[in-house]
């Protein structure tokens, strides 16, 4: 059921969740799973925060359509659909956990005292949820008509002949993707030597050379100094240049979202970079106020949002749940796709690891090769002495979906012998992990 704004009442809760994206209506689902009476507050006027409304899902819908489509309206007509019944599916889920949905905006009082649209909720534990927002360029502010965040990138009414693209993260160029697909020039300006540096750099490079390929355009080590409307000034190696487009998408990056929640009245401590403090049962410094996600230091993914929400529930709720962060996958849902779990070798070399490292092309798959998708490979980095997988790295094929057996390994603490033991059936892209794991410490079959 949903609870009304009722003037001059205090309504009272074992736990309330403020922020309903991927952390914070998980979080609020286990609580009433574990039997605490519930609510979650969230000021929009849809649940499931950024992911769902203007972000992970959307996205996916655009670079899947986009890639079988150049139906324009259709593709965001669709995508308008799918998003709408993701949030409807967890307005049925709070209904059926009996979780009330407060609807306002929320600033803490007391640590124990929330005040939502001048309505007085009382908590006896409070989870903060409330995510990220997209960083802009001090001279670029958006107005997500021709300077665009994300979230304009994602409800734009027409193609752009031509699309700037300030950051070649993630976030930047699946989006930068879809809009070439659709049959807009993408030009990307990037800060840093590499794109998408969160990744092993035999991925960078393989991706690079991939949407090259494809025909976007890449300006690395160039840094934008400033904007007149739509065009830009770039300070590059070799000098100043001026790039004009019909929008700029910026995506270099977001910031934990806390304006407006009363964090300082109530004494919780910040780190420099704006994210909550927490102790290693995210716990702030109130003991009985609690943070997750995008919030908190770490990476910014919905999925481990997810984990420490169903943690931090079962945490208030008395068990001891534990999060292996070091088998948090990562994703780029780009053509071919990016995937990645572990460590990167650049990691392995600066902890001085001793390791051994394999790596396996999909052209050497056979069901690569019968659905005529062989780009890419499968790298797999495993400690020398015990043979334990340390990280696993791939572009190609659905590898979004193949990350999986690998996280499952890390989790396990699993060596790579032990998976090159295991049998993979067969014809499956997955093979390419076996092989992988074979060329570590056997020999590749099928190279």
């Amino acid at each position: 059921m949903f609870s009304k704004i009722l003037r001059g009442f205090c309504l009272t809760y074992d736990v309330v969740v403020i922020g309903s994206g991927p952390g914070g209506y998980v979080a609020a689902i286990r609580a009433a799973q574990l039997g605490l009476k519930t609510a979650c507050i969230e000021k929009n006027k849809t649940l499931g925060g950024t992911c769902l409304n203007v972000g992970c899902i959307p996205s996916k819908v655009l670079l899947h359509d986009s890639e079988r489509s150049s139906n324009f309206a259709k593709i965001m007509q669709r995508k308008t659909d799918v998003v709408s019944s993701f949030t409807g599916g967890i307005e049925f889920l709070f209904k059926k956990n009996k979780i009330d949905w407060i609807r306002g905006s929320a600033t803490l009082k007391t640590p124990h005292t929330i005040s939502v649209e001048g309505q007085t909720v009382d908590a006896k534990q409070i989870i903060l949820a409330t995510g990220s927002e997209a960083v802009s360029l001090p001279f670029l502010p958006f107005d997500e008509k021709k300077i665009l965040s994300s979230t304009g990138a994602l409800a734009l009414s027409s193609v752009p002949k031509k699309m700037l693209v300030v950051g070649a993260g993630i976030i930047g160029v699946e989006l930068g993707s879809v809009y070439k697909r659709l049959g807009s020039e993408v030009v990307f300006i990037e800060f840093l030597d590499r794109i998408c540096p969160a990744f092993d750099s035999a991925l960078s490079k393989a991706l690079l050379k991939s949407l090259t390929h494809q025909g976007m355009t890449f300006h690395l080590s160039h840094k934008v100094m400033k904007a007149e409307g739509t065009t830009l000034t770039v300070q590059g190696p070799s000098g100043e240049t001026k790039f004009a487009a019909d929008v700029v998408l910026v995506a270099v990056g977001r910031r934990p979202f806390s304006t407006g929640l009363g964090l300082e009245a109530v004494g919780i401590q910040k780190d420099p970079k704006g994210f909550v403090q927490i102790d290693g049962s995210f716990r702030t410094s109130q003991p009985n106020i609690y943070a997750i996600g995008d919030l908190v230091d770490g990476p910014m993914l919905a999925h481990k949002a997810e984990e420490e929400g169903i943690a931090v529930a079962e945490i208030i709720a008395g068990h001891h749940p534990t999060i292996h962060y070091i088998a948090i996958p990562n994703v780029a849902y780009t053509h071919p796709e990016v995937a990645a779990v572990g460590l990167t070798e650049e990691e392995v070399k600066a902890k001085q690891i001793p390791y051994k490292v394999s790596q396996f092309p999909f052209k050497a798959n056979s069901r690569a090769r019968c659905i005529d998708d062989e780009e890419g490979f499968v790298k797999m980095l495993a400690h020398t002495p015990t043979g334990r997988i340390l990280g696993v790295h791939m572009i190609g094929p659905n590898v979004s979906e193949l990350i999986a057996e690998a996280v499952l390994a890390i989790q396990l603490k699993a060596t790579a012998n032990q998976l090159a033991d295991t049998c993979f059936a067969h014809p499956t892209l997955s093979e390419a992990v076996k092989e992988a794991a074979l060329g570590l410490f056997k020999a590749p079959i099928h190279l």
